[in-house]
């Protein structure tokens, strides 16, 4: 007789279902495990994937934002020059307007205006003709008020400004206008 006749039928099978059970258990567990690695190598490696790709990502974004920073600092750049040149141009035409009005101020330079000759009707009371000891030749000339030569000055500083600004925004607008 053996020893496994001497345990009776219902253990015995109770002993094989459990070691049956422990088997599955078993092999169930070790799967889980491997799954587990598994599935941690294909985490690990999305997350390094992930990791490189915003590192790229990161890199491009730099590399764009050094970009957009050279072309802010070259646009300044040419602003600064582009204002430089107005600035100066503005204060030439000023420094010119205030020379004549001061010439105008102490009689240095007189303004005149040309009279039509073949107009009798304008009433004025100057010659069309020199006179004997004169030595002005050409046509006939009125010379303005002093104050009226300084409005008119004023008006052309004024004008001259305005032409000046209407080249730079010209300049500007041509400039932003044309592809580069």
């Amino acid at each position: 007789m053996r020893l496994v006749d001497l345990i009776p039928l219902q253990y015995r099978v109770l002993v094989a279902g459990l070691l049956l059970l422990a088997l599955v258990a078993t092999s169930a567990a070790i799967a889980w495990t491997v799954q587990g690695w598994r599935y941690g190598q294909q985490l690990e490696k999305q997350a390094r994937l992930h990791t490189e790709t915003l590192n790229q990502i990161t890199l491009a974004s730099a590399a764009l934002q050094r970009a957009e920073q050279d072309k802010r600092l070259t646009l300044e750049q040419q602003l600064a020059a582009k204002d430089q040149t107005h600035y100066r141009a503005l204060t030439d035409a000023q420094r010119d307007q205030d020379r004549l009005r001061d010439r105008l101020a102490t009689a240095d330079v007189r303004l005149s205006v040309l009279l039509d000759a073949t107009d009798s009707t304008n009433g004025c009371a100057v010659p069309a003709t020199t006179s004997a000891g004169g030595v002005v030749h050409g046509a006939t000339r009125a010379r303005l008020d002093p104050a009226h030569a300084q409005r008119i000055i004023g008006i052309t500083d004024v004008g001259d400004r305005g032409l000046i600004a209407l080249a730079a925004c010209q300049a500007y607008a041509k400039e932003v206008s044309t592809p580069k």
